[in-house]
């Protein structure tokens, strides 16, 4: 399976820009990058509480229209779901705004107030869990995919390397 992670790195001067980044590979356990990409987005729209979508999603669809690549499977940084029942978080707004439909797995480093201890992920020796939401996957799979990722600590490897190549930082 080959997998897309992607992330975007914010800059505030005068106007708003954003680095989108992503990363494709193949393995979980041991992942192998297959390419690299990056894309610069100007005039972001501002943060808006509880629109994040709106900010955030022009943004990864600007680096996935870019690659011709095949891919499986796209990850993000944030929700797919803001609860159990269906409401729509960046990835569901994602999924249906891709041409061409790809399963969507969210990871997030902290908790939403509507969403239960169901798609907590254990990772290492943490005492905080990430949370895993998906659409076009099963929710056990995805949680399995993302306790299996390369790394030892509670941030999966691959989700630190696309974090530091969005912020053109080395990755190690």
């Amino acid at each position: 399976m080959i997998c897309l992670i992607l992330d975007v790195y914010y800059q505030e001067t005068d106007a708003i820009t954003a680095t989108v980044a992503g990363i494709r590979f193949e393995g979980i356990e041991q992942s192998r990058v297959l390419s690299e990409h990056i894309v610069e987005v100007n005039d972001v729209a501002p943060y808006e509480p509880g629109q994040f979508y709106k900010r955030e999603m022009p943004c990864l669809l600007a680096l996935i229209n870019q690659i011709k690549e095949s891919f499986d499977v796209i990850i993000i940084d944030g929700y797919v779901f803001l609860d159990s029942v269906g409401k729509a978080g960046l990835g569901k707004y994602l999924y249906d705004n891709l041409a061409n439909k790809k399963p969507i797995i969210g990871i997030a480093k902290n908790h939403f107030y509507d969403i239960t201890e169901d798609y907590a992920v254990w990772r290492g020796i943490s005492k905080r869990p990430l949370y895993v939401t998906s659409i076009g996957i099963n929710i056990t799979m995805a949680k399995e995919m993302v306790s299996e990722m390369e790394g030892e600590h509670r941030i999966p490897k691959m989700v630190s390397d696309v974090d530091k190549l969005g912020r053109h930082l080395k990755i190690s």
